[in-house]
């Protein structure tokens, strides 16, 4: 296995991705940015940590220790755009959600240079998700359940703040609705605010593996991070982001998430 590919075998028929939890970044690259931090800041932070307990209820984890500033693997490998007319950042992104430009002049990557990105990360990391897919889809049903954050507030991307479960099926067409109602009456059971194919209908991971005729049912969760960390309200900088993992904040939020994620193996248990 690559040393920044992590993969947890389990025998549930759920398999988390966790593609943005990165924070690993080529010294040739990072010498060619602005700022390390900003090319760390919008990392879906502590959700490998907030996921951990999945392990133990049988699920597959696969994720990637590579930063989303030098390849994002939940973008569409041809540089399509997912919200066509809406903000959003590329598969080798040069700016961060903010609008801040991640590279010095005359450095951001170029068409070669995004190839060999997509060989070195991109692919690897699909074919590990695809190849735990295939291993647990031979038994019937699946579902992949792709797994991220964001901060509450981010003007450029969306307006006001943000729910706190995001919950993307790309209208409908990724899964089953079962697993979507499924997924929803965990969530609100918290009582927190939710949303479903609101300003996150689901990445390329969900549209791309979301075949439920085929039994591929691929639903996403965008969590905003104030359910688990400290999230501050207006622009971040280094001294106030990202606040550290506090176990007991968070653990109310995995209370929660033990419920989405039992929903999802109950839901694939239930098609076999």
């Amino acid at each position: 296995m690559k040393d920044w590919l992590t993969v947890h075998e389990g025998s549930a028929p759920l398999v988390i991705g966790l593609p943005h939890t990165g924070t690993e970044i080529p010294p040739q690259i990072e010498a060619r940015m602005t700022s390390p931090w900003l090319a760390r800041k919008d990392a879906d932070w502590w959700v490998d940590r907030l996921y951990d307990f999945a392990a133990d209820m049988g699920a597959t984890l696969v994720r990637t220790a590579i930063s989303r500033s030098v390849i994002d693997v939940n973008r569409d490998p041809s540089g399509a755009s997912l919200y066509p007319g809406m903000t959003t950042t590329g598969l080798c992104p040069n700016e961060t959600f903010d609008g801040e430009p991640l590279y010095r002049d005359g450095e951001a990557p170029d068409e070669a240079e995004i190839a060999m990105r997509r060989a070195t990360w991109f692919d690897p990391y699909h074919a590990s998700l695809r190849g735990q897919l295939d291993r647990l889809s031979a038994r019937g049903p699946v579902v992949l359940y792709d797994a991220h954050s964001i901060r509450s507030i981010v003007p450029r991307l969306f307006e006001g703040e943000l729910p706190q479960f995001n919950i993307g099926d790309n209208d409908g067409a990724t899964c089953a609705p079962e697993l979507t109602q499924g997924v929803e009456a965990a969530c609100a059971i918290s009582g927190s605010s939710l949303v479903v194919n609101g300003r996150f209908k689901g990445g390329w991971t969900t549209r791309h593996y979301g075949r439920p005729s085929a039994g591929m049912h691929a639903i996403q969760m965008e969590l905003v991070d104030r359910g688990y960390m400290a999230d501050p309200v207006g622009p971040v900088s280094p001294d106030t982001w990202p606040s550290p993992y506090q176990p007991e904040r968070a653990e109310p939020m995995r209370g929660h998430l033990r419920r989405v994620l039992g929903a999802c193996i109950a839901f694939a248990e239930s098609q076999r």
